[in-house]
């Protein structure tokens, strides 16, 4: 899952480590957009209005989110890389459907590699501000009419900012939303394969737990993008365009994005795990009720059997084995994700909201309250 003209360039000029460690290559890029900018700011007098709140969102895109693009690709590829092997391993995908899962690795590698796709990306990405419709979304400098009127007209600082700046950061937020769509093509592939899952797998997901570990790398572009909202919701916030409260709202639309990005994939093998849970309920119950009337017979309804008998006997444990066999069959997830998965994505989705409360409560007033509440003064 990682590659592409963009990589290919990173890689010649060093700042791809590895073949795999993008961190630098994100570091080069934010910090070349937002180094000129500045640059540019001060020297047309436009620094007060380039570091006030009504920038937050300017500052967020080429300091956070840029580098937290590639920081996560660095962390997540890897576990992608690894998902195939695991899944030939440990005899999840039989060796009749190799040749399949080996077909969609080769049209994944082939769409990520393609030029004109990338290329595609960066032509939407240049053209969004040249469509109303598409760049007037929240905030203020997200808005090339807004940046044009803040900024007197067209000049260095609103050619660099609205003919780079803003254009590198939108293809790079469409460069991850295509990997996303390819990583869920492959997981739909992988899901054609008839895998073989296993209801009594230790996992509670017949196998597929892995899957959680690939989800939870996400966490930083999960981080990114709510920094984006939170950026974006105090440029509006300071203007006076928005009124606080709208915040309270704001958050479960952030977890549900969240959830449909980086949850949402993983429903794609809900069937899978039911039909394995439904087969595993019926198998594993048909052979515990061979069990336990056997056990019934032979240490119940045997009047000859003796407590002395029945010691150190493993038909207890064996029974008792069985039990939690099938409680795990009967308790297994009806997609592969865990409680872990969710408090991390969802930690990474509140986090960068946390500091909106800001705004409305300064620090210094919420210390005199917190001091107020603990001593009653």
């Amino acid at each position: 899952m990682i590659g592409g003209p963009l990589h290919r360039i990173g890689r010649r000029l060093g700042l791809v480590r590895e073949g795999m460690d993008t961190v630098f290559l994100g570091l080069a890029l934010g910090l070349l957009a937002w180094t000129v900018l500045v640059s540019l700011a001060l020297l047309y007098g436009f620094g007060p209005k380039l570091f006030s709140l009504r920038s937050t969102a300017l500052h967020v895109r080429f300091l956070l989110a840029i580098p937290l693009f590639f920081v996560c690709e660095t962390w997540v590829f890897p576990e992608i890389a690894e998902l195939p092997r695991y899944l030939v391993s440990s005899g999840i995908v039989r060796d009749s459907s190799l040749p399949a899962l080996a077909s969609a690795i080769r049209t994944v590698v082939r769409l990520l590699n393609s030029s004109l796709a990338e290329l595609i990306l960066l032509l939407l990405a240049i053209g969004g501000p040249l469509l109303e419709m598409v760049d007037g979304g929240p905030g203020r400098t997200g808005n090339w009419q807004v940046v044009l009127q803040n900024a007197g007209g067209v000049n260095l600082v609103t050619g660099w900012y609205l003919g780079f700046c803003l254009p590198l950061f939108r293809f790079l937020l469409l460069r991850w939303l295509w990997r996303l769509g390819l990583w869920t093509y492959f997981l739909w592939k992988v899901k054609m394969l008839q895998l073989h899952l296993m209801p009594t797998h230790s996992d509670g997901e017949g196998g597929l737990g892995y899957l959680e570990i690939v989800h939870e790398h996400f966490a930083p572009l999960t981080f990114a993008i709510s920094a984006l909202f939170a950026a974006q919701f105090a440029e509006n916030f300071v203007g006076a365009a928005t009124p606080f409260e709208t915040m309270y709202s704001s958050i479960p639309l952030v977890l549900l994005l969240a959830a449909a990005l980086f949850i949402g994939p993983l429903a794609i093998f809900s069937s899978d795990l039911w039909h394995c849970r439904i087969n595993g309920m019926s198998h594993y119950m048909s052979m515990a009720s061979r069990y336990v009337n056997a056990f019934d017979e032979r240490w119940i309804q045997d009047k000859t059997a003796t407590g002395e008998s029945q010691l150190g006997t493993g038909d207890i444990q064996s029974l008792a084995d069985l039990t939690n066999s099938l409680k795990v069959v009967s308790e297994m997830r009806p997609v592969p994700v865990g409680p872990r998965l969710v408090k991390n994505l969802a930690v990474a989705a509140i986090l960068p909201l946390v500091p909106l409360l800001l705004l409305k409560y300064p620090i210094a007033k919420l210390a005199a309250q917190l001091f107020q509440a603990l001593t009653g003064l």
